[in-house]
């Protein structure tokens, strides 16, 4: 359990801090940057997670479940839908909103745009850190699995690298509102709290879950995509008349494919 969670936090912290540099963009850009190098950071981050997805849950747990003596695509696929109706219930009934709309999403709210910008990053950050802490429980507990430990590595340094722009979305889009760049830093680099937290988390309780390992695997997997789906690609407007957002993609899938392939 202690080197699970001493993993789990390293792991999370780095992409926590990761967040806070991509946040600290607000002293170096007065305004919300180029909206081509937005479409750029949107998309690589979506291509990070459609890899991460792949390679770092929905395939280790398929294999974990085959290796327990189960029919590996039933767990996968299960836990994917239970990750996606997880996602959609937190958008449904917590309000929020993203830097390029106009009116929030979710229930009615007095909430003011500081804070619902930050609950959407926030929602983001809840299934990047339960799969962090996945992977470095269950490298723990397969008594510290080099192949395993790896892929957990791979996971956070691409989340990690991901969340830079990320962080930037929360801050440069307060900033420009009125926020102060310290205060919008502030509000960026507390948007990424939500991994570690999470992260340990789940360590804490992988005991307990770890008969249902290969369950959660998908679920995080079915609640990134949802998140890539549903509001990373949209964003990044793909299609539209430039193909940065799309050469995003491609560049983070790769970037998080080969980190995966590398070191797991």
């Amino acid at each position: 359990m202690g080197t699970a969670l001493l993993w789990a936090a390293l792991g999370t912290g780095f992409t926590f801090l990761m967040t806070a540099v991509g946040s600290a963009s607000v002293f170096l850009f007065r305004g919300r940057g180029s909206l081509v190098l937005q479409r750029v950071f949107l998309g690589f981050a979506a291509g990070v997670m459609i890899a991460a997805s792949v390679w770092s849950l929905l395939i280790p747990a398929i294999e974990r479940a085959e290796e327990a003596g189960q029919i590996g695509w039933i767990p996968a696929a299960g836990g994917f839908v239970l990750g996606v109706l997880f996602l959609m219930a937190l958008h449904r009934f917590l309000p929020h909103q993203h830097p390029d709309d106009d009116a929030p999403e979710g229930p009615p709210t007095t909430w003011g745009r500081p804070m619902l910008l930050f609950t959407a990053v926030t929602l983001h950050n809840i299934p990047e850190g339960m799969s962090v802490g996945l992977l470095f429980a269950m490298s723990a507990q397969n008594s510290g699995d080099p192949v395993l430990f790896g892929m957990a590595l791979a996971l956070a340094l691409g989340i990690g690298i991901q969340n830079v722009p990320e962080g930037a979305a929360v801050s440069l889009p307060l900033m420009h509102d009125g926020m102060s760049a310290a205060k919008a830093f502030g509000m960026g680099t507390l948007s990424g709290l939500a991994e570690p937290v999470f992260g340990i988390l789940v360590v804490l309780f992988a005991s307990v879950i770890s008969p249902y390992m290969p369950w959660m695997l998908a679920f995080s997997a079915g609640a990134m995509m949802y998140v890539v789906v549903e509001e990373l690609i949209p964003e990044a407007h793909l299609g539209e008349r430039y193909n940065a957002g799309t050469l995003g993609v491609m560049a983070g899938f790769l970037v998080m494919m080969i980190l995966d392939v590398a070191l797991g």
